[in-house]
């Protein structure tokens, strides 16, 4: 029998007696190149040992010595629902082209749809604390933008390409943002994590939690299923452009993706069973990378997760760990040490 104690984030693995350290890591990196955020995805950090691969999800024990925690050999309660943005018209503001919908604003979302002829649109939001998001748009997509900072005043601009490297401001709004719970920005889909109701991601998300006996089996288990099922696509990360957003329902139907689709994939599967879950952007040493950490309500955001694998203590990185050529993905992403976050999606 296999016993999971946690403590400080650190899970200690009970077998016949004997005990091994095992730190889980969540994380999905990425290569992104973006103009003022990222300029596209190709790769993630660090090695280690994983199953072969498989399309079943891997069912793991997940007995706590905890007097709160699941009743070891019940499943957890399945969310069939996720949130998702919606309006209700009370809050928005625009022009002849923009149109920005501030009516989610308490839960932590913008709207925004752009029905202008501009070939390239970016939206700028910048934080109350001065930090400026910036995310590439598509014409006549309406999508959700996250208010990752917390309550406070965030500075919306849309941007239209004029020529060269340069874009004009189409339309600029001041939102004051009150969140509900410091949470929710983190539990609906975004422009990076997009998913509706019949998402792909969403049924693969309720097909693994019904063999999950509470959260953090449940998260194991969705980091397990995508290193074994997700193979990592070389060609499309020397391809990839500046304005490349991920797709998880395509991630999951050809099962190959650069490292932003890992993570983009992940926090769909984790955010639809709502478990809050950031996608976090910034540096791994000098190279830029993305990874998520996820909020659990027995123990907090748990991040910085590494695994012990009975000789050294490693950072499991799903890209490496999904059984590709750890030296060809590796030019991409740097040693994976010395994480530093810079953005929260």
């Amino acid at each position: 029998m296999i016993i999971v104690y946690i403590y400080d984030n650190i899970c200690f693995l009970s077998m016949d007696g004997d005990v091994l350290h095992k730190r889980f890591y969540i994380s999905a990196f990425c290569l992104i190149l973006y103009g003022l955020l990222l300029t596209g995805c190709q790769g993630s950090p660090q090695e280690s040992a994983v199953s072969p691969v498989t399309d079943s999800p891997t069912t793991l024990s997940a007995e706590k010595e905890n007097p709160s925690a699941d009743v070891p050999g019940t499943a957890r309660t399945t969310v069939e629902t996720p949130l998702l943005p919606e309006s209700d018209s009370s809050e928005i503001y625009g022009n002849e082209t923009v149109s920005l919908d501030a009516s989610g604003a308490s839960k932590g979302y913008l709207l925004l749809d752009y029905q202008g002829s501009a070939d390239k649109i970016k939206l700028q939001i910048k934080t109350p604390e001065g930090t400026v998001y910036s995310y590439p748009l598509a014409a006549g997509r309406l999508r959700s933008f996250p208010f990752t900072a917390g309550s406070g005043s965030y500075q919306i601009s849309v941007l239209e390409h004029a020529y060269d490297d340069l874009y004009a401001i189409a339309f600029s709004q001041e939102i004051t943002v009150q969140l509900e719970d410091e949470f929710l920005p983190f539990l609906y889909p975004n422009q990076f994590c997009w998913y509706d109701g019949g998402s792909l991601a969403v049924e693969k998300g309720k097909e693994i939690s019904r063999t999950s006996s509470n959260d953090l089996h449940y998260l194991e288990q969705v980091y397990l299923w995508v290193i074994q099922n997700i193979t990592y696509d070389n060609e499309k990360a020397e391809a990839v452009t500046s304005e490349y957003v991920p797709d998880v329902d395509d991630t999951l139907k050809t099962r190959k993706g650069i490292c932003f689709d890992y993570a983009s994939l992940m926090v769909a599967m984790l955010r639809s069973q709502q478990i809050p879950t950031r996608l976090e952007v910034g540096y791994s040493g000098q190279v830029y990378h993305a990874w998520i950490s996820v909020y659990l309500k027995e123990y907090g955001w748990v991040d910085d997760i590494i695994e012990f694998d009975g000789t050294s203590w490693t950072l499991m990185d799903p890209t490496l760990a999904s059984n590709n050529d750890k030296k060809s993905v590796g030019k991409y992403v740097g040693d994976g040490s010395n994480y530093t976050v810079k953005y929260h999606y």
